[in-house]
């Protein structure tokens, strides 16, 4: 007896194990990959979402008692919120830090704020933006 002769016609009994375990490994595959597109597309809209008020700071003046920082404010209209200010001295220990707040029905917000400090700052650093 030759092994032709106790071979199974093909197709004619369904398909083989192994082609079921492909099929099974394509589904989860794409299940799992459309999971992942939704889960980093939900984590990206929060992310944007939350973020209603930025901020940088256009220059600064240092002074004795003081640091003069020129901020530009961008946020949503009628957002509310506030940003964190520090000040440095030169030997990087922190001698000033103050939250300014925003708020109104603007977009965009230049503001000259002062920063007071325990001695003379050589820095004006933002630490942050956050609504509330």
């Amino acid at each position: 007896m030759s092994t032709a002769s106790t071979r199974l016609p093909e197709g004619r009994y369904g398909r083989s194990s192994d082609e079921r375990a492909d099929r099974k490994l394509k589904v989860v595959g794409t299940v799992l990959a459309v999971a992942l597109l939704g889960l980093v597309g939900w984590f990206g809209y929060h992310y944007v979402a939350k973020s209603e008020i930025s901020a940088e700071v256009i220059s600064f003046e240092p002074g004795k008692r003081s640091v003069q920082v020129h901020l530009e404010v961008r946020k949503d209209a009628g957002a509310k919120g506030y940003c964190t200010v520090r000040s440095q001295a030169e030997d990087g220990s922190e001698v000033g830090r103050a939250d300014f707040r925003f708020a109104g029905d603007g977009t965009r917000i230049d503001k000259v704020v002062t920063l007071r400090t325990t001695s003379p700052g050589t820095t004006a650093e933002l630490l942050g933006c956050h609504t509330g």
